[in-house]
């Protein structure tokens, strides 16, 4: 099998209820987290603002000297601030008084207002300041924060709140799969209902308790099971009563062609083909019959019970000695079984076919063994010969109805194995097929389930 032939793997319901309802999600986040940053700005602009301004109006109170000095004495052990405010006293548009971090020039040169906010450029920074003047007019007091501090701020949020925002949406798309999941539960049960009809059972499949958006979909499911069951119907009793009708005129041919033998003695090679193909004819018609009756039977219908195995199969070696000795073919028994749970009835049917089957397509002088023992724990009954065979290909294919492996020359209905496998299916058997006796020819195993 190449890789372009290999099926695509069906989509997964849940997983794209998952991703959608998970993207939605995210796609609204990031959309709120927009919203929500634009507006963080524009209140810590305020609030960094408002802090500004207070600070120079306290600046402005507290200073009593406005002659130039030097700067404040730098700390050792000085932490970064973040909000990093600095200030200057300016006189004339000289800088008088400043702090360690604040320009050596003015923040602003040539203030028109007494006070107010302006966003100049200074040494390649954007500064944000607060400028207000005493009352004399003979000094100003120029208060600025870095624009770059206050954006630190934001990222520093940001870097604080990732983490736990993608553990929400971890635990989103944990809750949305499990509670996917539990809203999915009456489609995997409706799936399971369906999985569980068979031929035998094609009951609609109950609409109580059925989601909304299942019933037209159930709906639809039932009539198509209903009229499934009609045709089904219709082709068994068509089979049925076929099949019955036609035992009467053909055992009454049967009659007729033996007294013509008997009138026509010169006839008797014509007349004895035309036997053969009677009684073939009437094998077939009896399978038919079989196959009708089974067909409509269900597992939990068949009626149980201990059968003693070494009784029935030495009657099923009994019943096909004759044949077997005509045709100098060997038959075996060995029965280390003492007893199986089954139907007596079915059983037996499946055991003559198969030896019916063993001995039609082996030539003169082979062997046939049944035997029934234990293989890895589990009840088995087998049928094996040393005759041709069948190929690999074709074992595939012997439970096919009407199916006839080509070159055996043998006569036969192809229906036998057919009757075989449709039995061990209402057992609980497996049925398979290997090599027979000594590597050769074909071995038909039967492995009953455990009690």
């Amino acid at each position: 099998m190449t890789a372009d032939s290999v099926a695509p793997r069906p989509a997964s319901l849940r997983r794209r209820l998952v991703l959608a309802i998970v993207s939605a999600s995210v796609a609204l986040w990031l959309a709120s987290l927009a919203i929500v940053t634009v507006i963080a700005w524009q209140e810590t602009n305020e609030v960094f603002d408002d802090a500004l301004e207070e600070a120079g109006y306290m600046i402005l109170s507290a200073t009593t000297d406005w002659h130039a000095r030097g700067l404040p004495a730098r700390s050792s052990a000085r932490e970064v601030r973040k909000v990093d405010m600095q200030y200057q006293i300016v006189v004339e548009g000289r800088v008088i008084q400043r702090t360690e971090g604040a320009p050596k020039r003015a923040f602003v040169s040539g203030f028109d207002d007494d006070e107010g906010f302006a966003d100049p450029q200074v040494d390649g920074r954007r500064w944000r300041v607060f400028v207000v003047r005493d009352e004399a007019n003979r000094f100003e007091v120029q208060v600025g924060q870095r624009q770059d501090k206050r954006f630190d701020i934001l990222e520093e949020l940001a870097e604080s709140l990732w983490l736990p925002v993608a553990g929400i949406l971890l635990l989103l798309a944990l809750v949305c799969w499990l509670l996917i999941g539990r809203v999915l539960q009456p489609l995997r049960r409706t799936a399971n209902a369906i999985a569980a009809k068979t031929p035998s059972d094609l009951a609609p499949v109950a609409l109580d308790g059925q989601p909304r958006e299942l019933l037209p979909i159930v709906g639809a499911l039932n009539g198509v099971l209903e009229r499934l069951d009609a045709a089904l119907q219709a082709e068994r009793r068509f089979t049925a009563d076929a099949a019955h009708e036609l035992r009467t005129p053909l055992a009454g041919l049967h009659m007729h062609v033996q007294l013509l033998g008997r009138q026509h003695p010169e006839l008797a090679a014509p007349f004895g083909k035309l036997r053969q193909d009677i009684a073939r004819l009437t094998a077939l018609v009896d399978s038919l019959l079989t196959l009708a009756r089974l067909d409509p039977l269900a597992r939990e219908q068949l009626v149980r019970q201990q059968v003693m195995l070494a009784p029935l199969l030495e009657g099923v070696l009994a019943l096909h000695a004759p044949e077997a000795e005509r045709r100098g073919i060997a038959i075996t028994l060995h029965c280390a079984l003492d007893t199986v749970q089954a139907e007596p009835r079915m059983l037996e049917i499946m055991l003559r076919n198969l030896v019916e089957n063993a001995l039609r397509y082996c030539p003169e002088g082979s062997r046939v063994e049944i035997s029934a023992g234990r293989f890895d724990g589990r009840a088995r009954i087998a049928v094996r010969d040393n005759g041709p065979g069948v190929d690999e290909a074709s074992r595939a294919r012997l439970t096919e109805r009407f199916f006839r492996v080509l070159g055996q020359g043998q006569g036969g209905s192809g229906l036998g194995l057919s009757i075989v496998r449709r039995i061990a299916e209402l057992h609980g058997m497996t049925l398979g097929f290997g090599a027979g006796l000594e590597g050769r020819g074909l071995g038909v195993t039967l492995d009953l389930p455990a009690p």
